[in-house]
């Protein structure tokens, strides 16, 4: 029986947009900053930034890929506040394939962010180990209140078969 059923496959191209109800704002940008480590004077210094060409302190690239802050609405079962496709694969298992990130200009405090998730595409393969499974790619795209294009994720998750 394959995994790629009619309905799912009709879901290919579905999308989903979110707005941020907020600017992203400075105290975001300086706890992302100091959470991941990073103590990089263009996320925490103005006149740094300023010298530097920025109108003021810029967000840490990756900062805007963390989509739970653009997200409205109640946690799932698992937890989380979730922008993903909800799919229906029975007997499967997902695992994390991986995200490709580009990055297109300095994200700014001033900048409230819409994120729009399209799926991208949905793919049957066999493992080799011969497992069946579907590789689902979905493809983020942010963008700031002016419509500017911020950075753009492409993520790939994998619906492994035999999960109980």
């Amino acid at each position: 029986m394959s995994l790629l059923t009619p309905e799912l496959k009709a879901r290919i191209g579905d999308e989903v947009a979110y707005r941020s109800p907020d600017e992203l704002g400075r105290a975001a940008i300086r706890y992302f900053a100091l959470a991941i480590g990073d103590d990089n004077p263009l996320y925490l210094d103005d006149k740094y930034a300023m010298d530097h060409g920025h109108p003021s302190v810029i967000a840490p690239p990756t900062l805007v890929c963390e989509t739970n802050q653009f997200v409205p609405g109640p946690r799932d079962a698992d937890g989380y506040l979730t922008q993903m496709f909800s799919l229906e694969v029975p007997g499967t298992r997902q695992i994390r394939g991986g995200n490709s990130y580009e990055f297109f200009r300095p994200v700014l405090p001033a900048d409230r962010i819409t994120i729009t998730w399209r799926l991208e595409d949905i793919m049957e393969r066999t493992s080799s180990a011969g497992v069946e499974m579907l590789v689902v790619t979905s493809v983020a795209t942010y963008t700031n209140q002016d419509g500017e294009k911020l950075a753009r994720n492409t993520e790939t998750i994998i619906y492994q078969a035999g999960a109980e």
